[in-house]
């Protein structure tokens, strides 16, 4: 008698990571960079709030999610949705360099597209070349860049295309995913482009202070009036404390309510960072603290000697030697 077969092997949401999806986005790759998702199920979903739900949930343990664009700035879905959700923090920062091509199914010559599947942020920008060379042609949104190639592809049901479109911009990869032909490379305007992407958990553990960190949090005005932005960012800068990220986001309940994402450099850890979270949150109604993680770029956090740990302690002990603690 043959010896049973095995059984498959079962993921629980502990060993899942979920990204955008299908495989071959700049997600994915992003994902690739984390050592501990490494030989983890990962799960490709359709956009930021299906992953982070799957986070919340405990479907997935972590989500890789895009947060900003050296091109387009912050991902405006990703921020007001980690202002929303409640009880996530972010546990790494991944940079992933951004090029595209332009595809379409075998056969196809430039000259033949009128229509193009691209997702909202690939199509701006890729504008110029498509300016330049396609002056004419007709944008269909998709869902990621990979989805663009992907509904080029007859139905394997049918047999039918599911898209009017020509052709789709994607990521140079996609030939190795799906049966279509280059017809462009290099088509976006900058090819230095960047886009970084966060890790984002329900842990409560924070990474360990390596000295080349950033602390992201979230904060809105306690009222539109003069002054009270500069009194906000005034909590970073009596401190020392750079920021590499400030934007604006609109609360939805009134005009004039703003809250700000804000990405600080330091961790937590650095009694300059923690000092200045304080008196952000004696200052503001609402501070979501996001995390303190290891920078991508592994750059040091820059700061004067004055703002040294060593002498925010010493004026604690001082002060605690005036009131005889």
């Amino acid at each position: 008698m043959p010896a049973p077969s095995a059984p498959a092997p079962h993921h629980t949401p502990s060993e899942t990571y979920s990204f955008l999806g299908p495989s071959g986005t700049f997600t994915e790759a992003a994902l690739a960079q984390v050592e501990a998702a490494r030989g983890k199920a990962w799960r490709a979903v359709n956009n930021v709030g299906e992953a982070l739900s799957d986070v919340v949930s405990g479907r997935s343990t972590a989500a890789m999610i895009a947060i900003e664009n050296s091109v387009e700035g912050g991902v405006t879905a990703t921020q007001d949705a980690l202002a929303n959700v409640p009880d996530l923090r972010i546990i790494g920062e991944y940079l992933v360099p951004v090029n595209f091509v332009l595809v379409a199914l075998p056969g196809t010559r430039l000259s033949d597209v009128r229509t193009i599947n691209a997702h909202p942020v690939a199509y701006g920008q890729c504008r110029a070349w498509l300016d330049a060379n396609l002056p004419s042609v007709g944008h269909i949104p998709a869902t990621s860049n990979v989805a663009a190639a992907a509904t080029l592809l007859p139905d394997p049901e049918s047999g039918s295309a599911p898209s009017i479109a020509d052709a789709a911009i994607a990521p140079p990869g996609i030939v190795d995913h799906y049966d279509v032909e280059v017809l462009a490379t290099g088509i976006e305007d900058n090819p230095n482009a960047v886009t970084r992407f966060v890790l984002v958990s329900r842990t409560t553990e924070l990474p360990a202070r390596t000295g080349a960190d950033k602390t992201s949090v979230i904060a809105e005005l306690p009222e539109d009036r003069a002054g009270a932005l500069l009194e906000m960012l005034e909590q970073f800068a009596t401190r020392g404390v750079n920021l590499s990220l400030i934007q604006s986001r609109p609360i939805g309940d009134e005009l004039g309510r703003y809250r700000f994402v804000i990405d600080a450099e330091g961790h937590v850890h650095d009694e300059r960072v923690a000092d200045a979270l304080l008196g952000l949150r004696r200052f503001s109604p609402r501070v979501t603290f996001l995390g303190s993680y290891p920078r991508a770029d592994r750059a040091p956090s820059t700061y004067r000697d004055h703002y040294d740990d060593a002498v925010f302690l010493e004026a604690r002990a001082w002060l605690d030697g005036l009131l005889g603690r």
